[in-house]
């Protein structure tokens, strides 16, 4: 058996051996990962699409709010106690239909009283037109009766002369001639009278006659009716209720608002303004105010802009407080969907029809004020900007930067960085219908919704005629 000392030198030695052995291995392996280097890192992998190329037309979005054609508050022109109701509250009304009914019996009398001013002022105008005759007859006897005073007069005045009759008959001639004239001019006078007495007479007929029309339109007043076609609305005032009529405060009775068509407005800015009237000027796009260019409208619950309409209506001023111009869209609304009150989404023709480059916004990175978008070139990412426009089906419109032959980066951009060779997976750009047409006319005349103005009346008509 060996010492201790012995042993412990054997391991002394043991340890150290295995101590070289390792920094021999350390060494020998440093110099082996020297030699090959780090292992490769593997080509990041993208998707790629061709943008795609169509024919576009590039539409405005507006908010805009729909509005009744006809908006009519139904008051009375007559004041008294209301006596009846004729109608359901929130339903349709036609024009002229019967809504409700003031008391008439107040206006009856007043119909009866005029009604025989009226009598009384013919009578009157027959009894003057009577006293002219007489006097014209008493004028026509006065007339002869002078005339026979005069010769009368003249023959005793020749016989005077002669010596053939006395001064004193010829005196009372005399005195029967003046006389005669002086009834004559009384006759006179009464006939002028009695001629005044008919025209009198003729002017309390007119005024008769007139009382009496304003009697029977306000008994007419008392049954209140539809002025328009359309939704009405509750009734304000119920029945037994004393209401005012015939001035600025009479009383609101209901509302009637029409259906069929429907106005939308909104308000366009400067900006807007300006590139409509540019395009105009060019040719590209017609004027809303001389054409009624197409409007599509989609309401909060419905995915695309179902219902189509035309420009109605342009102001002819901007708002000082908005800085904004009103225009106004018309639409037939045949299912009544939509009322008055809403927001809609408007859609308005904003180019005239071109082609366009498309994308998806995913593909769009931003830096600062600027976009770009990666595309591969021979497997090696680069980078490209661009000035986008609107989004058409889906898809971001391109102005400048792509042509559309492009390798556009979809997907993996995250692992994209400029010049970086990739692999690239093809993919696909989808579009998405938004319903409305690629390219686009004004509304022709025959399909126009916008209502006819008022006729002008026949009487006006023949006045300008004559002018």
């Amino acid at each position: 058996m060996n010492p201790p000392h012995q042993n412990q030198a054997f391991f002394g030695k043991l340890a150290i051996g295995s101590c070289i052995s390792g920094m021999l291995l350390l060494v020998a392996s440093g110099c082996s990962q020297g030699q090959s280097g780090p292992p490769a890192m593997p080509k990041p992998t993208v998707t790629v699409a061709q943008p795609v190329v169509k024919k576009i037309v590039e539409w405005d979005a507006f908010t805009g709010r729909l509005e009744a054609v006809d908006l009519v508050e139904v008051r009375a022109r007559v004041g008294g106690y209301l006596q009846s109701v004729h109608f359901d509250e929130g339903q349709i009304v036609e024009k002229n239909d019967l809504l409700f009914i003031i008391d008439p019996r107040p206006f009856e009398a007043e119909l009866a009283a005029a009604q025989a001013r009226l009598q009384q002022s013919e009578s009157q105008f027959k009894q003057a037109k009577a006293m002219t005759e007489v006097a014209r007859a008493n004028l026509l006897q006065s007339e002869a009766q002078l005339n026979l005073a005069d010769v009368r007069y003249k023959r005793t005045q020749n016989l005077v002369e002669r010596n053939a009759s006395s001064q004193d008959e010829l005196d009372d001639r005399e005195a029967e001639f003046l006389k005669a004239k002086a009834d004559i001019e009384g006759v006179r006078a009464s006939l002028n009278s009695s001629e005044a007495a008919i025209a009198t007479a003729q002017a309390e007929i007119e005024l008769a006659k007139a009382g009496v029309e304003t009697a029977e339109l306000n008994l007419q007043y008392t049954r209140i009716r539809a002025p328009i076609t359309g939704r009405i609305s509750r009734k304000f005032v119920t029945e037994g209720n004393l209401i005012a009529g015939g001035s600025a405060t009479s009383s609101l009775l209901t509302t009637i608002a029409s259906v069929q068509p429907i106005y939308c407005v909104f308000d366009a800015t400067e900006q807007d303004v300006l590139k409509y009237s540019r395009l105009a000027k060019s040719g590209e796009r017609e004027s809303s105010r001389v054409a009624k260019n197409p409007v599509y409208l989609g309401l909060v619950d419905e995915d695309g802009f179902p219902h189509q309409g035309h420009m109605d209506f342009v102001d002819n001023r901007f708002d000082a407080n908005t800085a904004s111009l009103r225009a106004r869209s018309v639409f037939a609304n045949e299912d009544e969907l939509l009322l008055p009150g809403m927001f809609a989404r408007i859609r308005l023709p904003g180019s005239a029809s071109h082609q366009a480059v498309l994308i998806p916004d995913s593909a769009i990175g931003t830096d600062q004020s600027t976009q770009y978008v990666y595309i591969v070139v021979d497997g090696v990412i680069q980078r490209r900007p661009i000035t986008s426009g609107p989004i058409i089906d889906g898809l971001r419109v391109i102005r400048e930067g792509l042509d559309g032959t492009e390798l556009l980066v979809t997907e993996g951009l995250m692992q994209a960085r400029p010049d970086a060779e990739v692999n690239t997976i093809d993919g696909t750009i989808e579009v998405v219908e938004d319903g409305l047409p690629d390219e686009y006319q004004p509304v022709p005349k025959d399909k126009w919704i916008s209502p006819a103005p008022t006729a002008v009346p026949v009487a006006d008509r023949m006045t300008e005629v004559k002018r």
